[in-house]
């Protein structure tokens, strides 16, 4: 396939918090009130725009009528000029491609669509690069690969990644895989293709900067939004001594609310932070009180005080 200008041109450069669902205390429901209240502070901060449905979504939980309406939801709070980006991976191309199509009739700008892996042993390259290919013939708006070999068990190649930057409707990865090297290799391959690679982390967002990603779809900004902007914006301004400083602040608060404790460690600290975090969708259940303290001193620790305690 011969490199072809992108179709859409939108620019993801920045930071996007992939939001979570909040649920009333029965932890069924969707409060979108405290979503509203969510919103009118997030729109505070110098957000590029949101991931709504992604992992923090708790969206493998979700009925296809709730991803939908929490879309509809995010574009009506978000501010104007901000993208909503929308998760709208299935387990088979058919049933992505629909989605992703509702989600676009919905408002989202742009759709991020993990691999499958329900049938692991089958996912080899060749499956995914045709599932990859025709989703994106088939769907209104761009699309951006989601990696994540943590949940999933499958892990994009650089290779993989390089051959479906060359479609004109696939405009740039999600990697929340942390695979510096392998970032390295994906943004010199794709450098001429218009591709964007976004880190997946505020804990490796500095690397990964100084690496050619553009920007960041980071868990840890739904808590400490100003924090990593600031990150973002000190790199871009060339401040590189502030930035590294204020990057290894970041890593201990981000692994808590990523890889040791997922999304109940950040709807926790949503909770201690003047934001709403609420329940997990069963049958993910909230922390114990040992683990809410271990996640509140990994910010305090670092210099991260939670305005409820």
């Amino acid at each position: 396939m011969e490199m072809a200008e992108k179709k859409a041109n939108i620019d993801l450069s920045g930071i996007f918090p992939p939001i979570p669902t909040p649920f009333k205390t029965d932890g069924e429901d969707i409060d979108y009130e405290k979503l509203k209240e969510n919103f009118d502070k997030w729109n505070s901060k110098p957000f590029k725009g949101y991931v709504v449905m992604g992992t923090n979504g708790e969206s493998v939980y979700m009925s296809e009528s709730e991803k939908i309406s929490m879309v509809v939801a995010a574009r009506r709070l978000a501010n104007k000029n901000q993208l909503i980006i929308a998760g709208s991976g299935c387990e088979s191309t058919m049933a992505t491609i629909n989605l992703s199509n509702e989600m676009a009739k919905a408002g989202a700008d742009a759709l991020l669509i993990l691999t499958p892996c329900y049938f692991k042993s089958g996912m080899n390259t060749e499956a995914l690069y045709q599932h990859y290919i025709k989703v994106a013939d088939s769907i209104e708006k761009p699309l951006i690969l989601y990696n994540m070999p943590g949940n999933t068990g499958i892990d994009m190649d650089s290779n993989l990644v390089t051959r479906l930057s060359e479609h004109p409707n696939i405009i740039g990865l999600k990697d929340s895989g942390g695979d510096l090297s392998k970032m390295a290799d994906i943004v010199y391959k794709t450098r001429d293709s218009q591709f964007q690679v976004l880190a997946g982390s505020a804990g490796f967002l500095y690397p990964a900067l100084a690496l050619g990603s553009v920007g960041g779809i980071c868990a840890l900004a739904n808590v400490l939004g100003d924090e990593v902007c600031r990150l973002y914006e000190l790199f871009i301004g060339g401040h590189m001594d502030e930035a590294v400083v204020l990057q290894q602040k970041l890593v201990e608060p981000g692994q808590a609310v990523t890889r040791r404790y997922s999304v109940p460690g950040l709807k926790h600290s949503l909770d201690c932070n003047g934001f709403y975090g609420g329940p997990c969708r069963s049958p993910l259940r909230s922390l114990n009180g040992i683990a809410q303290k271990e996640v509140e001193q990994a910010f305090i620790q670092n210099g991260f005080d939670l305005k409820s305690l």
